[in-house]
């Protein structure tokens, strides 16, 4: 049973390429939420994530994740729900889920993908989540990118009492995000938006352009086209009575902090960075480092990752090429990816088929540019207070590695006012974890560390 991760949304896994998601009766039903399961085979079972998000028309959207296999965020073609039978489609792995929502609030089912199994589903629970009435204000806003056209689709959390307060701007880390940078079954920013509000910081957080309600087109932007959506956002906050708009800064996660860096090289009006496991080395780097600890935490001898290494450190240079065409990256990375493969092999068309949709995920305008693009030169242009933190278990950005960049880096313009800090039992996303492994992600009820929340919310406030 394979599943394919159709919004890469975090990161190249291993695989190919890097050897490395009504009747009256009904009315008050609603299945949306985080439904998980496992799927028992011979292997093993198989732990099976829905992510069912209602619509304003009344419909349902919903993403699957496979966390064993590091397929996050598959797309689904449709999700109905009629006399209590939930339906599911999902196209592009073959597959159909069909259950039965239950009074107890479970869902009792079948996942077909070529043969039926029994699939049973249990709603998860996300304790930080906050629940309304909230004790402050909560405005939906349009955001406008005059730049390039666009209007973005946000929520704007103001404290209840008082005026002139501080402010921040949620940048997303890379794939599709909507405002609450919902993934995993998980919704941080708003974790953080709530938290910072009832702490008398104004937050804005932004659906992504081309997710959601917001214009634009994801597939086809770049972070540079990111950066212009959050110096939007900066501007729009600027805009506002309620705002002291000399205490506007960013927060940003993962790549999300990378933008910020970039934001606040080029902005000498923004007050503050805070970095989310922010990367600051170059993207090819970055990835090699990933793979190694990915390597690290499935328990594989390092052996093997000393033979895949230069195997990567190959393909990760032909990305280098930037006189290339789309085109002729992709012959080359074909004709490296195959050059060792069995030609019975080549002649099954669905690893063709999931050779070349790898190789087209690393052709993106998005990854290319992240793969060549070094931050050294915009964290060497900093000159606001920057509070940088990592997780020390998050297998994704490597935190020695980019909180020694950050502090090295904006240090050299002279500007001391970085503060760095690593978290030993945190991962990727700031949750406490045992190994930092990517299912773990899903599965910790934990959305982020209240003791990153609070370290966040005092610095800004001093």
């Amino acid at each position: 049973m394979k599943f394919s991760n159709t919004s890469f949304s975090k990161m190249l896994l291993i695989g190919f390429l890097s050897l490395w998601i009504y009747p009256s009766i009904l009315s008050a039903q609603d299945v949306s939420g985080t439904w998980s399961g496992e799927i028992v085979l011979p292997t093993g079972n198989l732990p099976i994530v829905f992510h069912i998000t209602s619509t304003p028309s009344g419909g349902y959207t919903t993403t699957v994740d496979s966390p064993n296999q590091g397929a996050n965020g598959i797309e689904t073609e449709s999700t109905t729900l009629q006399d209590s039978i939930l339906n599911i489609k999902i196209p592009l792995i073959q597959a159909l889920y069909q259950g039965k929502l239950n009074a107890d609030q479970t869902i009792t089912g079948t996942f077909v993908q070529g043969r039926p199994i029994v699939l049973d589903l249990k709603k998860r629970k996300r304790p930080q989540e906050p629940v309304a009435p909230f004790p402050y204000k909560s405005e939906e806003v349009t955001v406008r990118n005059e730049a390039d056209g666009i209007n973005l689709a946000g929520t704007l959390t103001l404290p209840e009492k008082g005026t002139q307060f501080p402010a921040v701007v949620l940048v997303t880390g890379s794939g599709a995000q909507n405002r609450d940078e919902e993934l995993m079954g998980h919704k941080p920013f708003l974790v953080i938006a709530d938290y910072l509000t009832r702490h008398g910081i104004a937050v804005l957080r932004c659906d992504d352009r081309g997710t959601a309600a917001s214009q634009g087109d994801h597939a086809t932007a770049t972070n540079e086209d990111f950066a212009r959506d959050t110096e939007a956002a900066l501007n729009y906050l600027r805009s506002r009575k309620e705002i002291d708009t000399k205490k506007i800064g960013i927060i940003g996660h993962s790549s999300g902090g990378t933008i910020a860096f970039h934001v606040a090289a080029r902005d000498q009006r923004v007050a503050f960075v805070v970095s989310l496991a922010g990367a600051a080395v170059q993207g090819d780097s970055l990835m090699l480092k990933q793979v190694e600890l990915i390597f690290k935490s499935e328990g594989m001898p390092d052996a093997n990752w000393q033979t895949t290494k230069p195997i990567l450190q190959n393909r990760y240079a032909i990305l280098q090429q930037a006189d290339k065409t789309t085109e002729e990256l992709q012959k080359e990375l074909y004709a490296d990816v195959t050059k060792n493969m069995p030609p019975e092999q080549l002649k099954d068309m669905n690893t063709v088929q999931q050779l070349f949709s790898q190789i087209n995920s690393m052709l993106t305008p998005w990854y290319l540019h992240f793969m060549r693009y070094d931050p050294t030169q915009d964290l060497k242009r900093i000159q606001c207070p920057v509070l940088a933190l990592n997780g020390e278990k998050d297998i994704q950005v490597d935190a020695t590695m980019n909180l020694k960049a950050i502090q090295q880096r904006i240090g050299e313009n002279g500007n001391k006012n970085v503060t760095i800090k690593a978290y030993p039992k945190l991962n990727h996303l700031f949750q406490a974890c045992e190994r930092g492994k990517l299912e773990e992600y899903a599965q910790l009820e934990e959305t982020i560390s209240p003791e990153v929340l609070k370290d966040m919310m005092e610095w800004i406030l001093k």
